[in-house]
């Protein structure tokens, strides 16, 4: 299980995030949502190592991960950020390979096993047809499904992602979406995901974190988070929520 406990960060003076506890299991996703500024990258800055946490502390079942190596937190956590530059001039299978990294030795070429878990996450996130393409002549999205194809590969215990699928069509919103699912469950993983979209969030996520101004407004299932005077706190605007026997959640503002 992932465990966040009293996390407090900084940027120098400025408090952004203060008193923030929660927990995802293995096999779970958490959707982190709130509106811009809220904290929420900053939130998965901190998960991965990028910055230092001032107080409180970040574990994996008993492991302190804010006190790990970078390597071995490389080998844990997988991030999938939103429409990062990739080299322009590699391939799509150069940069899903780049996942194994971690779990190389210094100069030690890819093994069978490496090369394994290469095409095994290139084929779940449909990106084989990109393997021998340059990124250059790539769109954004095709970018983004190798990005996600990239942190697959990675074979990590805690998977992170901050605004992932906004370069995505509806399709391929979908589609991996419901991989990323799949994947938590079987792999017993946990998802941490950014996301801005509400429907996606109820949709997707076992459990959401309601953000505002670095502070947790609500934490728990969707239909506890999901309520109008919250999302009114967060959003400062009325909002309607309704449920629909076939379209699922309906969050609009009123």
């Amino acid at each position: 299980m992932l465990q966040v406990e009293n996390l407090r960060i900084a940027y120098g003076d400025q408090v952004v995030i203060t008193g923030l506890s929660f927990s995802v299991g293995p096999g779970q996703a958490l959707g982190l949502i709130g509106p811009n500024g809220a904290g929420k990258t900053t939130v998965l800055r901190a998960l991965s190592g990028v910055i230092p946490i001032q107080a409180g502390a970040i574990f994996w079942e008993d492991i302190p991960l804010h006190r790990l190596p970078p390597e071995q937190r490389a080998r844990w956590i997988a991030v999938v950020p939103q429409g990062a530059s990739l080299p322009e001039a590699f391939t799509g299978e150069e940069v899903v390979s780049f996942g194994r990294t971690p779990h190389l030795s210094w100069l030690s070429a890819l093994s069978v096993t490496d090369r394994m878990q290469i095409q095994q996450a290139m084929i779940r996130t449909e990106t084989r047809a990109f393997a021998e393409r340059l990124v250059g002549t790539l769109s954004g999205g095709e970018r983004q499904r190798l990005l996600i194809a990239r942190a697959f590969a990675q074979t990590p215990r805690i998977l992170l992602l901050d605004e992932a699928f906004a370069h995505l069509d509806l399709k391929y919103q979908l589609r991996l979406l419901q991989l990323i699912r799949g994947m938590l469950q079987t792999e017993r993983m946990a998802g941490v995901l950014a996301i801005h979209d509400l429907h996606l969030a109820a949709r997707f996520c076992d459990r959401l974190l309601l953000l505002k101004n670095g502070r947790a407004l609500a934490f728990g299932p969707p239909e506890e988070v999901l309520q109008p005077a919250l999302l009114e706190a967060a959003y400062e605007i009325p909002m309607r929520v309704a449920r629909h026997p076939e379209a699922g959640w309906l969050i609009w503002p009123a």
